[in-house]
């Protein structure tokens, strides 16, 4: 998800949310990870798959009916009840097998009971039938161009207010979708188009369906009005932009990047894992949400701005779409087929996506474009760290919306590119080849990345992660240096001024002489390290990590002997 509107990637419009679950209820069915932010867990039943079919009335302006078939397994012995999330939308009816069954309604909850308690293994369909129109979630608004529509937009946890669910990232399900709307209007959903029927009472019924786990948040319809595009040689899978009416013209262009970025990825990370791709402008909160194969981008994302923004030479769009669809592509891979497992474990998606977007950038656009990309990253994450001290990993923050934040997003990048610098290209890229592979469809934590990365590299790299990660901050360089010259030799003095522990990072520097350059690397032992160095002539200067592969603060100070042959000179150029 990007959540810029103006497309800067990041500028985040922040709404309130209320909290849409009352666990404090729950009984024990799905518990809660013991953490200050309570999450919940697959625990004792999961939801397979769901089916839903949707009607809307002329106007689109609510859901004249709907049945959601939510198949469900059960994981636990003697499993009671299934706790379903699910709004304030009126239910007509809960069935079970054709049987009534018994249900309990609290704010954000729909509570199923069993007629008995069920095995572990058991498999049911729970059929919850209802109308009206959703609070959230589902955006029923008119377009730029004032036709009504109807746009899916779940994230974090919104779902539930328009298909009930189990409302968590983890929780993984196919889902298919039948939806009836007016003729004029088309449906695009998740998955694969499998019918269209047209109905005598002019209206329409579509018909997706996605064959493959994706987390809830990603499940969406979008009806409207809508100009349909198709580019040419597509070669990965069938891409289609779907825009209102006044962004006919500009979308082919304005979607350009979109074609190359589904090539690089699926070269560089695994073949695409979705039926299709459907690249739609509509309402959502945010500048780009990355639905499983329905991509949302806001209805402003072609709009001229106010002050002139950077071009991208090789696609003639500005350059902030094209990272931000390189953005919300990556997610395809980061996000929708491999997820995360719990919000701590958030920037799996947005730091890869946000990362994966600065490659494609690095391809098509030339290293000066990524360099200036990544250097932007770390300036939005030095601005919003001077301000909020946390961890990557946070699990303390209970607004998930908070969670939207540079850490996630712009660090989370930085510590994917330092990890590539690390490990060097062969053994990042095998890496990330093999989490995704032992993830794909699944769900993933930190952890499971780290052992990736370390089962293909040999490395144990545990500390990098417990700093960089688990940890807050970024390091604060002081390197000083000093040339003996009776021993022909530099004295190196390295010292992390940050607040905590040192950062495990090996640090390569530039040593200037007359007669050239020389790089070396500095391995931090802790928060100073001292080297020495024999070297033929007295170097000129030093310059820390020429080449910007640490997301670091840095200094490098003149020695007292410099100072002084600094003093000399001054006074001999002032004689």
């Amino acid at each position: 998800m990007n959540t810029d509107q103006s497309i800067s990637l990041k500028a985040f419009r922040v709404q309130s949310v209320r909290c849409v679950v009352a666990l404090a209820i729950l009984l024990c069915s799905v518990p809660l990870v013991a953490a200050a932010r309570r999450e919940r867990v697959i625990d004792s039943w999961k939801p397979v798959n769901y089916n839903v079919s949707l009607t809307f009335n002329d106007k689109l302006t609510e859901i004249t009916h709907a049945r959601a078939e939510i198949s469900v397994l059960l994981l636990k012995e003697k499993v009671s009840e299934i706790d379903l999330d699910f709004g304030e939308l009126e239910i007509d009816s809960v069935t079970i097998a054709d049987r009534t069954a018994r249900y309990h309604r609290a704010p954000g909850a729909l509570r199923v009971i069993l007629s008995k308690p069920m095995p572990r293994g058991t498999r049911f369909v729970i059929v919850v039938s209802y109308h009206g129109k959703p609070k959230d979630g589902l955006i029923l608004a008119n377009d730029k161009a004032g036709m009504a529509s109807a746009i899916g937009d779940n994230w974090p946890n919104r779902l539930h207010h328009w298909i009930p669910c189990l409302d968590h990232p983890s929780a993984k399900a196919t889902v298919s979708f039948t939806v009836t709307a007016p003729t004029e209007n088309t449906v695009v959903a998740n998955g694969q188009l499998t019918k269209v029927e047209t109905a005598a009472n002019a209206s329409r019924t579509w018909t997706y369906n996605e064959a493959v786990p994706i987390p809830p948040y990603c499940m969406i319809v979008a009806v409207g009005d809508f100009a349909e595009l198709q580019p040419s040689q597509t070669k990965i899978t069938p891409l289609v932009y779907y825009v209102p009416q006044p962004d006919k013209k500009f979308a082919m262009q304005g979607f350009a990047p979109a074609n190359p970025s589904l090539e690089f990825f699926s070269e560089t990370i695994a073949p695409y894992p979705y039926e299709k791709l459907a690249l739609i402008i509509g309402a959502t909160r945010f500048g780009g949400m990355e639905n499983s194969s329905a991509i949302v981008f806001s209805s402003t994302l072609f709009d001229p701005r106010p002050v002139a923004e950077p071009m991208s030479k090789t696609f003639n769009v500005r350059s902030g779409i094209v990272s931000l669809v390189a953005h919300e592509i990556a997610h395809q891979w980061f996000g929708d087929s491999v997820t995360e497992s719990t919000w701590s474990d958030l920037w799996l998606s947005e730091g890869f996506a946000t990362y994966f977007a600065g490659l494609f950038i690095q391809r098509e656009e030339g290293e000066e474009a990524f360099q200036e990309y990544m250097k932007n990253a770390a300036d939005k994450y030095f601005s919003y760290e001077r301000k909020i001290h946390t961890p990557i990993h946070d699990s303390d923050t209970e607004d998930l919306f908070k969670l939207l934040n540079p850490n996630n997003y712009e660090k989370g990048a930085w510590v994917l590119h330092m990890l590539r610098s690390e490990l060097g290209d062969k053994d990042f890229f095998s890496g990330v080849r093999r989490y995704y592979t032992e993830h794909r469809n699944a769900t993933a934590t930190t952890d499971d990345l780290r052992l990736a990365f370390e089962k293909v590299s040999g490395q144990d790299l545990r500390e990098f992660f417990r700093r960089w990660i688990y940890g807050a901050g970024h390091p604060q360089y002081d390197l000083s240096w000093e040339w003996v010259g009776k021993e022909k030799k530099v004295k190196l003095v390295l010292k992390q001024t940050q607040t905590g522990a040192g950062f495990p990072n090996s640090l390569p520097l530039e040593i200037v002489m007359p007669s050239g350059k020389r790089r070396i690397t500095l391995k931090p032992t802790g928060k100073q390290t001292i080297q020495e160095l024999k070297l033929d002539e007295a170097p000129s200067a030093v310059s820390l990590d020429p080449e910007n592969t640490i997301l670091k603060e840095a200094r490098v100070m003149p020695t007292p002997n410099r100072l002084k042959a600094t003093s000399r000179t001054r006074a001999a150029h002032a004689i």
